[in-house]
C-alpha cells in the first residue's frame, strides 16, 4: 500500500470518526441541573424526556454542607439551565461561573424571615451563610406552586416546540401540590397536639402553613451541635405537654434526639426534609408527593390528629 492510499485510509477514519462524534453530540438532550431533590422534582415532572434532568447533589449527601468537587463543577457548569434554592442554601454558589443560564428559585418564592430567636447555624459551621431568611422553602406546596410555574415559563422560553407538553405536565404538577395541600389542610385541622419535637429546624414554613410548632434542637443547620440547656428544656416541654415522638432528619445525627426520647420515656421516627434523599431511598425512586405524604403521616399522628 502507497502512502497516497494510506493517508487516504486515515483522513477516511479522521473524517467518521468526528462526523460520529457530532451525531453523537447532536442527539444528546440539553441538560438540567437542579440542586435540591424538590427543583428537581419538579423540572424531571414537567420537562418529562425532552430534557436531562440531572441532581447536582450525589443522592446521600447534604444538602448543607455540599461543595462540588471539579469534575461535577464541569458539569453544571456545562448545563443549559442551572437551577438553584438560592437563600443561601448552597455557599458553594458564590463565586461560580455558569457558563450557561442559571435561576435563583428563592428570588420567585415567598421566603420566611426568621425570627430573633432562630438562628441560621452554629457559629462554627463555616459551610453555612448567616442570613435572616429560612432556605428551606419547598416544606410549602404554595411556594411549591410558584416554583413549578416559574419553571415552566422558563422551559417553555427555552424550548418553546415543547410548549404544549410543559403546560400540560406542568398543571398536572400543580393539581398535585394542591390536593398535597388540602390533605395537609384537612389532616392537621383538629389535632390534640400543636407541636413537634425535631432535631434541626427544616420545617417552619411547613408549621406556618398548617398552623403547628417546631421545636427544634438545633437551628437550621444539621451541624450545629447540640445545646445541653436546649436538650433539658425539650424533654421537659415532651414530658409535660404528654408527647409521644420526637423527630430527628435523614441527614442529621440521631445522637441526641434519641437521648431525649429515652430520658423522656418517648418514640423516635424520622421526618424527611427533602432539601436531598439517601442512597437507599433513591433506589424506591420516590418523588416530593410520595415523602411529603409520608411525613404528613409521621406528624399528623405526633400531633394525635383527628
Amino acid at each position: 500500500m502507497n502512502f497516497r492510499n494510506k493517508f487516504f485510509i486515515i483522513i477516511t477514519i479522521f473524517i467518521s470518526l468526528i462526523s460520529s462524534a457530532d451525531a453523537k453530540e447532536l442527539n444528546q438532550k440539553p441538560t438540567i441541573a437542579a440542586s435540591t431533590f424538590s427543583l428537581y422534582d419538579i423540572s424531571k415532572n414537567i420537562a418529562a424526556d425532552t430534557l436531562e434532568v440531572f441532581m447536582i447533589l450525589p443522592f446521600g449527601v447534604d444538602v448543607h454542607s455540599y461543595e462540588p468537587s471539579p469534575k461535577e463543577m464541569i458539569k453544571i457548569s456545562k448545563s443549559d439551565l442551572v437551577l438553584y434554592n438560592g437563600a443561601s442554601l448552597e455557599p458553594w454558589i458564590k463565586g461560580f461561573e455558569f457558563k450557561n443560564r442559571a435561576l435563583n428559585i428563592s428570588l420567585h418564592v415567598k421566603l420566611r424571615v426568621l425570627g430573633k430567636n432562630e438562628h441560621q447555624c452554629d457559629a462554627k459551621d463555616a459551610h453555612h451563610s448567616h442570613n435572616s431568611t429560612d432556605p428551606h422553602y419547598w416544606q410549602d406546596p404554595q411556594n411549591m406552586i410558584l416554583a413549578a410555574e416559574y419553571i415552566a415559563k422558563e422551559l417553555i422560553a427555552m424550548f418553546p416546540k415543547n410548549r404544549d407538553l410543559y403546560i400540560k405536565n406542568r398543571d398536572s404538577y400543580i393539581n398535585m401540590l394542591k390536593n398535597l395541600d388540602k390533605s395537609y389542610r384537612e389532616k392537621l385541622s383538629t389535632c390534640k397536639l400543636d407541636t413537634i419535637i425535631v432535631n434541626h429546624n427544616a420545617f417552619s414554613y411547613l408549621s406556618d402553613r398548617y398552623g403547628f410548632h417546631v421545636e427544634a434542637l438545633s437551628g437550621l443547620s444539621p451541624e450545629a451541635e447540640p445545646n445541653g440547656k436546649n436538650m433539658i428544656k425539650l424533654i421537659e416541654h415532651v414530658r409535660e405537654h404528654k408527647i409521644g415522638t420526637v423527630f430527628f432528619e435523614s441527614f442529621a445525627s440521631d445522637k441526641a434526639i434519641k437521648s431525649i426520647a429515652k430520658e423522656a420515656k418517648v418514640e423516635v421516627d424520622v421526618l424527611q426534609p427533602l432539601g436531598n434523599i439517601t442512597a437507599d431511598e433513591a433506589k424506591l425512586k420516590p418523588s416530593y408527593e410520595k415523602i411529603m405524604r409520608s411525613n404528613l403521616e409521621k406528624i399528623s399522628k405526633a400531633l394525635k390528629c383527628q
